[in-house]
């Protein structure tokens, strides 16, 4: 009765006149409304963005009360860009208009926690050792101890410690294996810089100055395109997403743009006002599906055959019936297709495709003294001769002025015109093998097509030329091998080769369609209105792509099929066309400031990298569970015979070799081996060469842990 009582004296307190707004007034009381004001009010309005693995960077309105944040709406005050594009805002998702409930989720970890054995016994060793490196040492130097907290991982167990301790754990143990083992026996990963790129430096920096290893994060989670490094040398350099706005036909290939790409995805539903075509591939009907003109629906991992039947289509129609001029113009300027590419004979007495003619494999070198073996040769269109024209990596260095896409003699400076095509000026049709992998063999289920073996013979127009040893090799041009490897019928009555698109032959549509699922008459349209577009538009066709084609064994063909189409189309390099990828939105313009902060390069260098893939592999002993061996995954044109082993001997051979970073890489504490120098008399590098020319010293890949050094 009380507590009743006392509610009616609140109400009466807070009794005001209300009106209804229909000219009635009573004595009803609204304070209850404040409860729901006060969820609004704040003390200010702070520029913020979410640090999570999305790389929008989107600028968000976090209103604060009491130093909580209670909401957020996006902001509205991007700069215009040009007047000729739409405005980059809204930016902005659901999910990052949800984020303050994650930041105070009870679900989310805010204080350390380590598991209660070791935390057990690292304060009874504290009691015993005032100096935290020895009292660690007295746990992980004891096999009963060690044993007692390390069996115990992944069963949880965890329980809550201060950061005090955390961090005195954390010092002691990276102290005692750095001078017992070695610093390089530290390794770390960090945050990927993707969600912020500070939050990464803390961690790569911490790594690089004690002497750690920083390993690599795409691979760790297969998020990196590895087809775009293998032909460009570099990883994402694409538009920003703005410039999908330009484009004039743009193919989704696997990117769930409305889903992944949501703070730009008005780019691509606005362009499509201005009459662009928008083609959505992707094995489910996604939320990008239901913005395109047309969808294309391949089983899920044969992405890579319908490029190939899409490149098929486009060189049969735009490069060999009828060129385009736009398009032959751009391939002899941008791309190899003109450069030659020796035809090494196997020992069955077929010609396989070897590597890039050069100038130190011709008599005199055509006059290229500095860095010979890295210029590539081709041939001149004027007078038919040899020439090794400005750009390829041998220029780089030690030339100036000559690093460049210009087409100039690299000995005379004139001005050439690359041959693209040695047909009719070969002096022999020859039979180039080429591999095959749609073989019905294959474990995955989805190539059933049985009239194929694995090596493809096609005829292909080459040109005898003498090397400086006096032998003779035929060469033939990228452009030629490529037409070949496609398939596309150039006059050569070969039978191996398709003159219709309505035949099982690799790569055509037909052939595709029994893989992919795809009819082929809708894979000869967009690919004809693909090309037809760049060429009228000159480049303007784009392809957005996301990384769900990146998570197979062969992502490699998945990315190198699409980036032959653009290429062969003219669209890389050109604004509103190329790919768009995934990571276009990551640009990193502070890199200049931001690598030497991350990797410590302000103190010393170089930092220790090392892929993630081949670390585990390695030094968590993965390779011992390895099935497959070296000649189960080699080229079907690839001699067994120099591949025969496993797996992780030609891992660690690369890094011997010096082909792949790698750390650790002694056998020894890197330490140890500078005093062993010391009392030697040698510098350390001249010491290190001649043990491990000696035997006495191995790689790290080879050997077990190196022993303890007593000198703590």
């Amino acid at each position: 009765m009380s507590h009743f009582l006392d509610r009616l004296q609140f109400f009466k307190r807070n009794e005001e006149p209300f009106s209804n707004g229909h000219g009635v007034t009573t004595n009803e009381s609204r304070g209850w409304e404040d409860g729901y004001r006060r969820r609004w009010q704040h003390d200010k309005v702070v520029r913020s963005t979410h640090g999570v693995n999305c790389t929008g960077s989107c600028s968000w309105k976090i209103y604060v009360k009491d130093g909580l944040v209670t909401w957020e709406t996006q902001q509205t005050d991007y700069p215009r860009t040009r007047p000729d594009l739409p405005n980059h805002e809204p930016r902005g998702c659901p999910r990052g208009a949800s984020y303050s409930w994650y930041i105070y989720s009870a679900n989310r970890l805010k204080h350390p926690k380590i598991r209660k054995r070791l935390v057990k016994l690292w304060r009874a060793a504290k009691a015993q050792h005032k100096d935290p490196v020895e009292a660690w040492r007295s746990i992980v130097e004891d096999p009963a101890k060690a044993k007692e907290y390390k069996q115990q991982r992944g069963l949880g167990g965890f329980v809550r410690a201060n950061w005090n301790e955390a961090n005195e754990i954390i010092a002691a143990a990276n102290v005692y294996t750095a001078k017992t083992y070695g610093p390089d026996r530290i390794t770390g990963f960090s945050p990927i810089p993707a969600m912020s790129m500070v939050s990464y430096a803390a961690g790569a920096r911490y790594l690089s100055l004690i002497g750690g290893n920083c390993l690599s994060f795409y691979d760790w989670y297969c998020d990196l395109p590895p087809a775009s490094p293998q032909i460009w040398g570099e990883q994402t350099d694409v538009p920003e997403s703005a410039d999908w706005y330009n484009s004039n036909y743009i193919i989704c290939w696997g990117s769930n743009v409305p889903q992944t790409r949501t703070p730009d995805a008005h780019f691509l539903t606005e362009v499509r006002y201005k009459g662009t075509k928008v083609i959505g591939i992707t094995p489910d009907y996604s939320e990008v599906a239901k913005l395109t003109d047309q969808w294309l629906a391949p089983k899920q991992g044969t992405d890579a055959a319908l490029a190939m039947a899409f490149g098929h289509v486009i060189l049969k129609e735009f490069h060999v019936e009828k060129p385009s001029a736009y398009f032959a113009d751009y391939v002899k300027r941008y791309t190899d297709f003109p450069v030659l590419v020796m035809l090494d004979k196997a020992e069955d007495g077929s010609l396989h495709q070897g590597r890039f003619l050069r100038a130190s494999d011709l008599d005199g070198q055509l006059g290229q003294d500095n860095n010979p073996e890295w210029k590539t040769i081709s041939v001149n269109d004027k007078d038919g001769e040899l020439v090794s024209p400005t750009g390829s990596v041998g220029y780089r260095w030690g030339e100036k002025g000559k690093w460049n896409i210009t087409q100039t003699d690299g000995k005379s400076g004139d001005e050439l015109d690359l041959r693209v095509s040695l047909k009719g000026s070969h002096d022999e049709l020859v039979s180039v093998a080429f591999p095959y992998f749609g073989g019905a063999e294959h474990e995955f289920g989805y190539f059933q097509n049985t009239e194929h073996d694995d090596v493809l013979l096609r005829k292909v127009p080459a040109k005898k030329v003498k090397l400086a040893d006096g032998s003779e090799t035929y060469v033939a041009t990228v452009f030629d091998l490529t037409l070949a490897n496609y398939g596309v019928d150039n006059g050569y009555d070969d039978p191996n080769v398709a003159s219709s698109y309505d035949q099982d032959i690799p790569y055509t549509p037909a052939w595709q369609e029994q893989i992919t699922g795809v009819p082929r008459a809708d894979v000869i349209k967009v690919a004809r209105e693909f090309a037809t577009n760049a060429d009228k538009t000159k480049g303007r066709s784009m392809v957005i792509v996301g990384a769900g084609m990146n998570h197979w064994y062969h992502m490699d063909m998945n990315y190198r099929g699409l980036i032959n189409m653009l290429m062969m189309c003219g669209c890389i390099g050109q604004s509103g066309g190329g790919w768009a990828h995934y990571v276009g939105q990551e640009k990193l313009r502070p890199q200049t400031g931001w690598q030497p902060l991350a990797f410590g390069l302000d103190w010393q260098r170089p930092p220790r990298h090392m892929n993630g893939t081949s670390f585990f592999y390695n030094h968590s002993s993965q390779w011992r569970y390895e099935k497959l061996e070296m000649t189960e995954v080699i080229s079907p044109t690839a001699d067994k015979t120099k591949w025969s082993g496993s797996i992780i001997d030609f891992n660690s051979r690369a890094e011997r070799m010096g082909w792949l970073p790698s750390a650790p890489q002694l056998g020894i504490n890197p330490l140890q081996l500078c005093r062993d120098a010391e009392v030697a008399g040698k510098a350390p590098q001249d010491y290190a060469v001649e043990k491990l020319k000696s035997g006495e010293l191995n790689f790290a890949c080879l050997c077990n842990p190196p022993e303890k050094s007593e000198q703590l």
